[in-house]
This record gives structure tokens, sequence and C-alpha cells, in this order.
């Protein structure tokens, strides 16, 4: 197993840990993990190509669905709200 995969496992077990706290424990964590991820998907890209990061995008965006639609919806107020 090469150490991007290890990363990449690394980074899964520690965001299964971070779903396993209460919610008001889970934000500073999952900010983390979030600002991670494109990091770690460069790094797989680098590694494996194309479609292991295709993989892990969609693994990555299923886990953060909900945090990321509602920061879309904050972002698309704000920019609404400017015009």
């Amino acid at each position: 197993m090469t150490a991007s995969l290890t990363l990449a496992a690394l980074w899964v077990i520690l965001a299964a840990i971070v779903a396993l706290l209460p919610m008001r424990r889970q934000f500073a964590p999952g900010i983390v993990l979030l600002a991670a991820a494109p990091f770690l998907l460069v790094y797989l890209g680098y590694q494996h190509g194309g479609w292991i990061v295709l993989a892990a995008s969609v693994a990555i965006l299923s886990m953060f669905r909900r945090p990321l639609f509602y920061m879309g919806k904050r972002l698309i107020r704000r920019v609404r709200g400017a015009e």
C-alpha cells in the first residue's frame, strides 16, 4: 500500500471518529478535515491518477454534503444581497 492510500485511509478513519462526536464538538475537527481534503486529493491524483481522485471526491462530497450545501446557500445569499 502506498503512502497516499495510507494517508487517505487515515483521513477516512479520522472523519469517522469526528462523526461520532456530538454535533457541537464536530465543527473544529470537521473544518480541519475539510481543509485538508483538497491537498489529499492532489496528492492522490499525483500518485494514482484521475479515477482515484474522482472516487475520493465523491466520497468527500458525500461526507460533507450538508455543510457544503449550507456554505453554498450562505454564499448565494451574500452575493444576492450585494447586488
